[in-house]
């Protein structure tokens, strides 16, 4: 599959919206912790992909019954589905600006995850992937970080839309 940028303007991939509310004090609190101690850009993504993966439990996974879906909603429950854990870590890394875009992937339903921008190339990570359901060597293996950002190209639909407006994006 090809990648579809939605835009070719960087700075929508920068933006805060209902659901990735990166100006909010609990996201910029969090950005803040995790960046100290980081070498660079790329360290920080990975730390703001790891802790979104390892202290956010999927909903479904924890029988966790309440529903989040704003990114400072997700941080502060700690809870969501792959949308919400999504929402999360774009805001945590558009908080330090770092272009980051929605990604859907349909498997039985629709799974939701992200596209990070490095090195001229988007690569695609899942905050919502668990150990559960992503084993070392397996095809899923989607949770962890790569070694080296250059070689895990996006290969699906990425997205800058705003949450009330997914419904008019497509996703091919």
């Amino acid at each position: 599959m090809q990648l579809i940028q939605q835009t070719p303007d960087l700075s929508a991939y920068l933006a805060a919206d209902e659901a990735i509310d990166h100006h909010h004090p609990l996201v910029r609190e969090t950005a803040a912790k995790l960046v100290d101690g980081v070498a660079d850009s790329y360290e920080y993504a990975r730390a703001a992909f790891e802790f979104v993966r390892d202290t956010i439990p999927h909903s479904q996974d924890s029988g966790d019954l309440r529903v989040t879906w704003r990114a400072s909603d997700v941080l502060e429950q700690r809870t969501g589905i792959c949308y919400a854990k999504a929402h999360a870590l774009a805001a945590l890394l558009r908080a330090e600006d770092i272009p980051t875009a929605l990604c859907y992937q349909k498997f039985d339903v629709v799974h939701g995850l992200v596209a990070v921008r490095f090195n001229g190339a988007w690569h695609r990570q899942d905050p919502g992937a668990t150990s559960r359901v992503s084993t070392p060597g397996s095809a899923s293996t989607v949770s962890s970080w790569p070694s080296c950002p250059t070689r895990r190209p996006m290969n699906w639909t990425i997205q800058s839309c705003m949450l009330h407006r997914i419904r008019s994006c497509s996703t091919r």
